[in-house]
């Protein structure tokens, strides 16, 4: 069912008003988020302004949007007109206040949708567990004594734990990927370039792209449609004939057991269905981390060279060592990172669809923050996106998409389609969802008194 639509339809006979959505939102993250820590600012007043704006438009007979009244979050790197945009970091806070909305931002409320909260992240979106310095570690909804995924995680944990029905997060290196899977929520990072930047802090220019987490796969496409500038449309119509591929090797190191068979049950659904393996992955993957690291550290450098005490020292260390990097490392990275450009657009002449494990396992504890790599424990913040980060080297558009899990706790996969084919993404995690295969995490709260 569509939150989402459920919202909008309420507001637009005059069930509820927008006004008392937003306020019941607003009193949820208050009663709940102490216990998540996933929320660094609250909209009040902006929140309140705007869903009386939109009972006035509707009083009036006023179009008011698709999205019309639908609280959401931002990760705190989108610009927030009167606020100022930290990137989780102690040297931005300093800042002066965003001036305008970032242009997501801005065609979201144009939609009607209505932000009611920043959320926290790893300083400088790097990182995947977010856990900050300076506004602490956001804690996985559904154990608390577990990461959410980073650097998105505030995003992703307050959507799993139903502080808000969608949320913005950037995607990297697997920024939403891995909190959408640890949190078990929906996903995407779309087609590198699609969505507009402005407005956005970068972090790795190469790489960067900005998505939204929900909680079914209907408000995914709807909002994305939002974000793309574009108009709704029907689900891609012909699904048995798609050609999906598992990929193996690199990708089933580590994975756990349940895992892997959820991948075969999704692929059995397909007429034609194969294993591949990708060639040099690690070698990408390491070309992924220098070029992540040569331009996130050449961004700050100036100022790591003036300020340095002002960064996360975890955040700090790396960012130095990425900024004095050669610059013929880096252009050799990039070198591989056109030849593997090249080479999936090979593999997708044979396959519409890539299937992958987003991690290997259920998020790590907070008290021992590691994750297994060839069978040896190695930190969490840096290697949750080991499956995440090689594909990251591509164009290609990518759902997270979360596993039902009977009770346990969530995890998720990866389907990559080729560049522009969000539709034939939204499309197959339409079929698993209606199958149960695929099903969110959320924990439900009394939205409506």
């Amino acid at each position: 069912m569509s939150i989402i639509k459920e919202i909008t339809t309420n507001i637009r006979s005059g069930h509820y008003s927008a006004q008392q959505v937003i306020s019941s939102y607003l009193e949820i993250i208050s009663h709940y988020d102490s216990s998540i820590n996933s929320v660094t600012r609250v909209l009040q007043n902006r929140a309140l302004q705007s869903a009386k704006e939109i009972d006035n438009s509707i009083s009036q007979g006023k179009d008011i949007g698709s999205l019309a009244g639908v609280p959401f979050g931002v990760k705190d790197l989108f610009d927030v007109k009167g606020e100022v945009t930290t990137a989780g970091s102690k040297f931005l806070s300093k800042n002066q206040p965003a001036k305008q909305d970032a242009e997501i931002i801005r065609r979201l409320c144009a939609a009607g949708a209505i932000p009611v909260a920043t959320t926290n992240m790893d300083e400088f979106a790097y990182g995947f567990v977010t856990d900050n310095a300076h506004h602490g570690i956001t804690h996985n909804p559904h154990d608390f004594s577990r990461f959410a995924g980073g650097s998105s995680g505030g995003s992703a944990a307050a959507v799993g734990g139903g502080l808000f029905p969608f949320a913005l997060g950037s995607d990297t290196n697997g920024s939403i990927r891995v909190p959408a899977s640890l949190c078990g929520v929906w996903g995407i990072r779309p087609t590198y370039g699609s969505i507009p930047m402005q407005g956005v802090y970068p972090f790795a220019e190469s790489f960067d792209t900005i998505g939204p987490f929900c909680q079914t796969i209907e408000d995914l496409k709807t909002v994305f449609n939002v974000m793309a500038g574009k108009e709704e449309s029907v689900f891609f119509p012909s699904i048995p004939s798609v050609k999906i591929a598992q990929i193996g090797g690199w990708f089933e190191r580590d994975v756990d057991q349940d895992i892997l068979d959820s991948i075969q049950e999704i692929t059995g659904l397909f007429r034609y269905n194969k294993k591949i393996e990708l060639q040099y992955i690690e070698q990408v993957r390491a070309a992924s981390f220098l070029i992540t690291a040569s331009e996130g550290g050449k961004l700050h450098l100036p100022s790591l060279r003036e300020q340095p005490l002002e960064y996360d020292p975890a955040t700090r260390e790396r960012l130095m060592a990425g900024g004095l990097l050669p610059v013929s490392t880096y252009l050799k990275a990039k070198e591989i990172q056109r030849w593997f450009e090249q080479y999936l657009a090979r593999i997708f002449n044979d396959y519409d669809l890539l299937i992958a494990p987003v991690v290997g396992s259920v998020a790590p504890q907070i008290d021992n923050p590691v994750v297994m790599v060839n069978g040896n424990p190695v930190s969490a913040r840096v290697n949750l996106g080991i499956y995440t980060q090689p594909l990251s080297m591509s164009h290609c558009p990518i759902l997270s998409v979360p596993l039902n899990r009977d009770g346990k706790l969530p995890v998720g996969l990866q389907l990559i389609a080729k560049p522009h084919q969000e539709e034939l993404l939204f499309a197959v995690g339409a079929m698993l969802e209606q199958k149960d295969i695929a099903k969110s995490s959320i924990i439900q709260r009394n939205q409506m008194k």
